[in-house]
């Protein structure tokens, strides 16, 4: 088993999924259903990590009260902080500049989550010690949070107030005294240079056990295409490894997949091949098409697979190889992806919402490569395409020479499989609405793979069409969700 107490899942907040879960009357979760959430993450599918947005307006800085408090019995026996954990993805300054106080309100929440678990276990065990940095992309941005966190969250406790007393003798101690943090990577340029940051980091804070490193895998798949996206992961797992030996502190890789093959492919029956494509990835996100789209036994069995699997090394990759087929397919994507954004964004209102939660803003590449062109999320996007029955998975595909493939399945031998899965939610009767620059290049990427198309879903995404071309939208959103049931994923 791993030997540092850090879980193999993390549970996220992202709304990929089609259905809604059994304790939510809502479609879209908000407010005291993402508490429940939480609590189901843990008792139900046996998930020991909950990722927590504090970005968005609905910002909860009490969600660790409020979970002593609801499901005393249940943390009594697993203590949050120890056995189960729960992680907050903050704003980054540096990018969201609307929200970067919140970061500073969720850095002051810290010690007061610290407070309301010590009264309820009458211990030391702090709720909450992680965050995550999105959109990271220089390590000073982590040691700017450390730094403010120790000086002026903690730091602040010993400052005198008149002659008589100090904060901490005023108010209480200041716990706990550090905190880690995660960068979450997801641009092309730090993916494959995970190791400016994460060295840069850890020269500065010395940690001598583990540093997490987040790997984003859907803005970047929107960004710059799915397999290219697959190439830098493989590139950046590699240079981690690398630096893992060199520094001698264990890295631990946490992947950001979803459901869909644009997004990882990663869902309840096929984590076997994720893990395999991606062995030493510490932690995987259970996105929420993860949590409500499959059989409750076949996630519950997933997760007990995972948390009891061990990472191992890294597939070795040729980087020079791989830089170059990333070009390629990164030009392709990209000059198609801007014939395609018209058609993206008529049919994106109806894609139904999953989350009242705003997450974070994400990336769009676009507007400094492709002019002003934009583009909705990764989720929505997908929703988005799979609706017309073209697979997001495909664009672009069509600028691999046969020796790229070949390479490419030595490093990457789900790929066949993940294109399979993708390949059998094309409908061909539909792409006549697309340019020849996108249709007169599918052929060549049929041959790629083995597939058998779905009729259900092709049947479905026929009438979304249909609605399309007469403007009739009454049940557009209803016929977008059945085509997600079929899928298993909205986006």
């Amino acid at each position: 088993m791993p030997k540092h107490n850090v879980s193999r899942a993390m549970s996220t907040q992202h709304p990929d999924n089609v259905n809604h879960p059994f304790f939510s009357d809502n479609p879209e979760l908000a407010g005291e259903d993402e508490i429940k959430e939480v609590f189901y993450t843990y008792s139900h599918i046996h998930c020991k990590e909950q990722l927590w947005d504090c970005e968005g307006k609905e910002v909860d800085n009490f969600v660790v009260k409020k979970l002593l408090t609801k499901y005393e019995p249940y943390f009594k026996k697993h203590a949050l902080g120890k056995e189960v954990f729960l992680t907050l993805r903050v704003p980054n300054p540096s990018v969201e500049r609307n929200e970067a106080k919140i970061l500073l309100e969720t850095l002051e929440s810290i010690p007061r989550n610290f407070d309301a678990a010590k009264l309820f276990y009458n211990d030391d065990i702090a709720p909450i010690f992680e965050i995550a940095l999105p959109m990271t992309t220089d390590y000073r941005e982590l040691t700017r949070i450390s730094e403010y966190y120790r000086r002026h969250v903690v730091g602040k406790q010993h400052h005198k107030l008149g002659t008589d007393v100090t904060i901490a003798e005023w108010i209480g101690k200041f716990q706990p005294e550090a905190i880690r943090i995660i960068p979450l990577i997801e641009t092309k340029e730090t993916i494959l240079n995970p190791e400016n940051i994460v060295e840069g980091y850890l020269k500065e804070e010395k940690a001598e056990d583990y540093q997490r490193v987040w790997l984003a895998r859907s803005d970047p798949a929107l960004n710059y295409g799915n397999l290219a996206t697959v190439l830098m992961l493989k590139i950046a797992l590699q240079k981690l490894g690398d630096l893992q030996k060199k520094l001698s502190i264990d890295l631990l890789p946490i992947l950001g997949c979803g459901s869909a093959p644009f997004r990882g492919n990663f869902k309840p029956t096929n984590i076997k091949n994720c893990i395999q494509g991606y062995p030493s990835v510490y932690t995987y996100t259970l996105q929420s098409a993860f949590k409500y789209d499959y059989n409750i036994n076949e996630v519950t069995k997933a997760v007990e697979f995972l948390n009891e699997s061990n990472p191992s090394k890294p597939v070795s990759v040729d980087e020079k190889k791989c830089l170059s087929i990333i070009d390629k397919l990164m030009h392709e994507y990209r000059k198609q992806v801007k014939l395609l954004a018209d058609f993206i964004n008529n049919i994106s209102p109806y894609i139904p919402s999953r989350r009242k939660r705003k997450l974070h803003i994400g990336l769009y590449g676009y507007s400094r490569s492709i002019g002003d062109l934009k583009l909705p999320r990764a989720i929505t996007f997908c929703a988005a395409l799979y609706s017309y029955g073209l697979p997001p998975e495909i664009i672009g595909l069509n600028a691999l020479e046969e020796k790229d493939t070949d390479y490419i399945k030595d490093i990457y031998p789900n790929f066949g499989n993940d294109l399979t899965d993708s390949l059998k939610y094309l409908n061909e009767d539909n792409l006549h609405i697309f340019p020849n620059e996108i249709t007169g290049k599918i052929e060549k990427i049929k041959n790629m793979a083995d597939y058998e198309v779905d009729a259900k879903h092709k049947k479905v995404t026929s009438i979304i069409l249909e609605d399309l071309k007469k403007k009739d939208y009454r049940l557009l959103a209803e016929n977008i969700t059945r085509a997600g049931f079929i899928r298993g994923f909205l986006g």
